[in-house]
């Protein structure tokens, strides 16, 4: 193989342990290209969205591979099952569409994800023998004469967040709140739209569609707004998540009984820190990638850990899925109009349910739980706390309401860490060591040593907590006057960014977290 060929091939050929990501330098040069490309297409809109989708197509088979196929088969299931809802007047027969529609999107989902779990059980209860089986590599083998692994079901990045997409297109346009799109080749866009489609922001098609038949746009003011979305993503991601991840969280929570408490401890915090910058930092990265094309993403964190009660944090949180667990699965199940109790039950239901969303594993339904019971708790108190409770808050002076927020958030934050630890951890038992370890073993004796071993990971994490809890006004004023920024100015910003990035890059990529999800 001629040394071109073998370019070519790195290029444009799938590689398991390089997939094409945010942070992998490649991408960043495709992406140059892309935008060089829709300068000259960018007023064509058919042409635009087809370029952008077989690139989008491009991009999710070099990071899954085969498995694309995947995506095609859900998008043209999902496109005619729309499309026959939208035309049928018949109720019974518009209901029935819909329910295939669920069926094939989370019969998919549950296949890839939970086979393990359901059939390990299975064979727990009855004494079996049976064996997963990848029916997608049986058939990449017959068609392409591969050599893919029949025993091992792999699980294609980002099918949690485009099944989702599209079974929220189907509830729509039974609902009558949309109506279908023009062609499948506008489908297949919204589905697979490239910044979004392994990690989120889950884009709902009332957000989206409309663009697609929209002008390219982008005022300057936005353009400024994406490179520091992109920038502040880089940073949260390969400058902070990257590097707490190597030099402390997962030692700490790979062998807990080998460290302090107080490392235990910090090992939480900083994994609560990690998740968020890892997932927001892709979240932004996303938005401003979408905006330089000429489209909006909905926002997908509010700095969460500043949340004074459990239900602000889900209002924060990952708001593509809470908002979407609430719309199409809280409100289905009855909400809070079916009595004080059954709300309760609702809010418990769509909580463990998101918790197994997550993965078929018992600390994602512990998780899960958690967050549902403290919002079921939370949502009690509300309903018997004195009215005049809050007449006292409104009326106390500025340090006491000050303090109290202060008390409230920093209560919420911990709850939030205790859940973090569990979904985090290999298992349980982890857990349990971790927290034995807290309480029974913190050893501030040893504390001077361990700040000294650890200060440059401490010192990022004060940074990224710093970073985070900056009032928002502020950060609207900081990203308003980067914009304004002359070009050479914002030029010389990114390269001082990238050399900084580079130097404070791990030896090997990361992963983003909810790749696996």
């Amino acid at each position: 193989m001629t040394e071109m060929q073998e370019l070519l091939e790195s290029i444009f050929s799938y590689h398991p342990k390089n997939p094409l990501i945010f942070s992998n330098g490649i991408f960043w040069g495709w992406l140059a290209l892309i935008l060089v490309a829709m300068q000259f297409i960018k007023e064509r809109i058919t042409l635009r969205n087809m370029f952008l989708l077989v690139f989008s197509l491009f991009f999710y088979y070099k990071s899954s591979g085969i498995y694309f196929l995947l995506l095609l088969l859900s998008t043209v299931i999902d496109y005619s099952l729309g499309k026959r809802i939208h035309e049928s007047n018949n109720p019974k027969e518009r209901k029935r569409y819909l329910v295939l529609s669920l069926i094939s999107n989370l019969g998919l989902l549950a296949y890839f994800k939970y086979s393990y779990f359901l059939i390990g059980h299975i064979n727990e209860i009855f004494g079996t023998d049976i064996h997963a089986v990848d029916f997608f590599a049986v058939m990449g083998n017959a068609i392409f004469n591969g050599d893919f692994d029949i025993d091992k079901i792999f699980l294609p990045v980002g099918i949690s967040f485009f099944t989702f997409q599209t079974i929220s297109y189907s509830i729509d346009i039974y609902r009558k709140e949309i109506k279908p799109v023009k062609n499948i080749w506008d489908f297949a866009f919204f589905v697979s739209f490239f910044p979004q489609l392994v990690a989120g922001p889950i884009v709902r098609a009332s957000d989206f569609i409309d663009q697609i038949y929209q002008p390219y746009k982008l005022t300057e003011k936005d353009f400024g707004r994406a490179l520091f979305l992109i920038l502040g993503g880089l940073v949260k991601k390969v400058l902070i998540s990257d590097y707490l991840s190597v030099n402390l969280v997962d030692r700490v929570f790979d062998s807990p009984t080998s460290y302090t408490g107080f490392e235990n401890l910090m090992g939480v915090y900083g994994y609560a820190l990690q998740i968020y910058c890892d997932f927001s930092g892709y979240s932004d990265i996303a938005i401003g990638i979408a905006l330089l094309l000429g489209f909006n993403l909905p926002l997908n964190f509010n700095s969460p850990y500043q949340a004074v009660n459990i239900t602000d944090f889900w209002r924060r949180w990952h708001i593509s899925l809470s908002s979407w667990l609430r719309d199409y699965l809280y409100i289905p199940l009855g909400g809070n109009r079916k009595g004080k109790v059954r709300t309760y039950i609702n809010q418990l239901l769509t909580m463990l349910l998101g918790g197994l969303w997550h993965g078929a594993h018992i600390k994602f339904i512990i998780w899960g739980g958690m967050h549902g019971l403290a919002l079921s708790i939370h949502k009690f108190w509300l309903s018997i706390q004195p009215k005049d409770m809050y007449d006292i808050k409104e009326k106390s002076s500025p340090w006491s309401k000050s303090l109290y927020r202060f008390s409230t958030m920093l209560l919420t934050f911990h709850f939030v860490c205790l859940a973090w630890m569990y979904f985090r951890a290999k298992d349980v038992q982890t857990v349990v060591q971790m927290i034995e370890q807290i309480f029974a073993n913190f050893n501030l004796t040893l504390l001077p040593e361990i700040v000294e071993g650890y200060w440059k990971v401490f010192a990022l994490m004060l940074f990224g907590y710093f970073i985070h809890f900056i009032p928002k006004q502020f950060k609207i004023r900081l990203e308003g006057s980067f914009s304004s920024w002359p070009d050479y100015a914002k030029a010389v910003a990114i390269t001082v960014l990238i050399v900084v990035l580079y130097q404070a890059k791990t030896a090997d990529s990361q992963p983003f977290i909810y790749f696996q999800f």
